[in-house]
């Protein structure tokens, strides 16, 4: 892949901010701004509409200092969860929940004991992690039809919780996340809030006058697609999703999000619905890449209740200040310059690469000779321990349970049939067959053995000296839905995961993060995948490339009159940042 170096238009340092389009503030500028938030323009309190653009540290600066409390907070964004009821993006909301623990945090604020960061601030989790006391579906007939309620919580939203974080909801998803859309959930598809942002609008309008707009909405990309919108529609600052073979930075390049799949076994699974036990993460959807890092720093660690997790201590995540990137090397796969993947992808990507070699930074091509047949092995270990994974659900624990007693045989059947969607039931089809005696060794062992392979490229790339891979996220911007479900969704996972999936197999850190606007006004996102447990260097990396390409925050003036004040803000956080 040849990188023009003369064609390189990617912006850096701070731009000017017109026609009040708001831009991300810088994670590295924060670090000196974060200290003492702004007050209001009349010199007092900050209104909560003001603070829903801001960063982590911003937020929890001003809980601190009183500009706002935790129970406005949380009731501004379950006012803005209402309004963007029709997004789709929950399928609990947890107003009550929130509330209570808003009015906890606030005695804690006040009595000058906060919990960290991450106190007051309003979450959201993925509706595949099990919370307690409140309902948890994964989308699927199998577990809404009795209103399964788990007794405990998941490792993570433990974590998040012991923080002081505000729960807000649980959000939608592909059923028990098989998907890359979003769309096959029993809830419905979930709406990408940037189908009513004021970048795409103003893009189709120059394009088509006679098309109903309302009715070519985008997808969110999959399979956390509910938390993705959650984030983007400013109803939270940060949520979990799954991540298996994408499932997070999808919808986060789709989304203009940050989405971080950390490496396998420095967060715990327990208490994660589990799809693919082997590759499963819980991963994590922000704004910008400095508040992957807060939440990581709280998730990450040792769980005895996870054997999988990481015996050793785990230092605080705090991310170094980046301003020379000489040193680094950056890695471009040529596989991954697929016919499939969209020019403007492909252009943005050449940009990013120029961009880390007009600064200093070494950037050269490498080879994962492997990756042509990792879709494949993915799909056959994928859908083997989809098969295990899904026998637990059988009508007699737990969950739906069918009105048939003719047999137990007869009661199974029945109740699997009429829990699962036809998607949940072809993988478990075909893992089943994967995984019979006569095929055992043809496919499950032989795709083991190549999934060793994949990896091992991996690791032979960062022993030749490679800090970094920069890869595309996905092959183009967000498609409308009509046009997604032309393809089933075996077809398009396949599409989709095509450069996400290889990490989750080698168990290695990987984050999306938003790079630039399409021709049609729609985030583009480009994948940094590191070392595995160098993800505090990754996240380092990424933070750099962030503050550079200055990725546009959506405008959904349109959409929710509460928003104006959000971007309006962000003019005012911009200019009282100081490099």
């Amino acid at each position: 892949m040849q990188f023009d170096q003369s064609k390189c238009s990617v912006l850096k340092g701070f731009v000017t901010i017109k026609d009040g389009c708001a831009h991300v503030v810088p994670a590295a500028a924060v670090d000196l701004y974060f200290c003492s938030v702004s007050p209001g323009p009349c010199g007092g309190r900050l209104s909560t509409r003001t603070m829903l653009g801001r960063t982590l540290r911003e937020v929890s600066a001003a809980l601190k200092q009183g500009h706002i409390t935790p129970t406005e907070l949380c009731q501004k964004c379950l006012s803005i969860i209402k309004k963007t009821k029709f997004l789709n993006a929950y399928i609990t909301v947890s107003e009550e929940v929130a509330l209570k623990q808003a009015e906890e945090s606030e005695k804690r604020y006040k009595k000058g004991h906060s919990l960290g960061d991450l106190d007051g601030i309003p979450i959201a989790v993925k509706d595949n992690f099990s919370t307690s006391g409140i309902e948890t579906t994964c989308a699927s007939n199998m577990l809404r039809g009795k209103g399964y309620v788990p007794p405990y919580n998941a490792t993570v939203v433990q974590k998040l919780l012991d923080q002081g974080a505000l729960l807000m909801g649980k959000t939608n998803l592909d059923e028990f996340a098989m998907g890359s859309g979003s769309t096959d959930g029993v809830f419905g598809p979930v709406k990408n809030p940037w189908s009513y942002s004021k970048q795409y609008r103003e893009k189709r309008k120059q394009k088509s006058h006679c098309e109903n707009e309302d009715s070519n909405w985008l997808i969110t990309g999959g399979s956390s697609g509910g938390s993705a919108a959650a984030v983007s529609a400013f109803t939270c600052f940060a949520a979990l999703g799954s991540d298996t073979g994408g499932s997070t930075r999808n919808p986060a390049a789709h989304c203009g999000l940050v989405g971080l799949k950390p490496s396998y076994g420095l967060v715990s699974r327990h208490g994660l619905i589990p799809l693919v036990n082997s590759m499963d993460v819980p991963g994590i959807l922000t704004r910008c890449v400095d508040d992957a890092a807060i939440v990581l720093g709280v998730l990450a660690g040792h769980d005895p209740k996870d054997s999988t997790t990481i015996q050793d201590p785990v230092k605080p995540f705090v991310l170094p200040s980046l301003t020379d990137v000489s040193k680094l090397c950056i890695g471009i796969p040529k596989e991954y310059l697929t016919p499939e993947l969209s020019s403007e992808v492909r252009s943005l990507w050449s940009k990013a690469a120029n961009l880390f070699e007009s600064e200093g930074a070494k950037v050269i091509e490498v080879s994962l000779p492997h990756t042509s047949y990792s879709i494949v092995c993915y799909h056959v270990l994928c859908t083997s321990e989809v098969a295990s994974n899904m026998a637990r659900f059988d009508g007699l624990e737990y969950g739906h349970r069918c009105d048939i007693d003719v047999s137990t045989e007869a009661m199974y059947a029945a109740t699997r049939r009429e829990g699962f969607n036809d998607v949940v039931r072809g993988r478990i089809l075909s893992g089943n067959f994967f995984l019979l005696k006569e095929n055992y060794e043809n496919y499950f062992v032989k795709a083991q053995k190549v999934r060793r392979l994949i990896a091992n490229d991996f690791v032979t790339v960062f022993n030749s000296g490679v800090d970094v891979l920069l890869t595309p996220t996905t092959l183009s911007e967000a498609v409308p839905y009509t046009e997604f479900i032309k393809e089933d969704n075996r077809t398009r996972s396949a599409q989709d995961d095509i450069f996400t999936q290889a990490a989750n197999m080698a168990g290695l850190p990987a984050v999306s993060v938003p790079m630039a606007l399409s021709n049609q006004g729609l985030p583009i996102g480009l994948q940094f995948i590191g070392r595995a447990f160098c993800d505090q260097e990754l996240l380092t990396i990424a933070r750099w490339f962030e503050k550079q390409v200055q990725f546009p925050v959506i405008q959904l003036q349109e959409l929710m009159d509460d928003c104006s004040s959000v971007f309006e803000n962000e003019k005012l956080a911009s200019v009282s940042l100081k490099q």
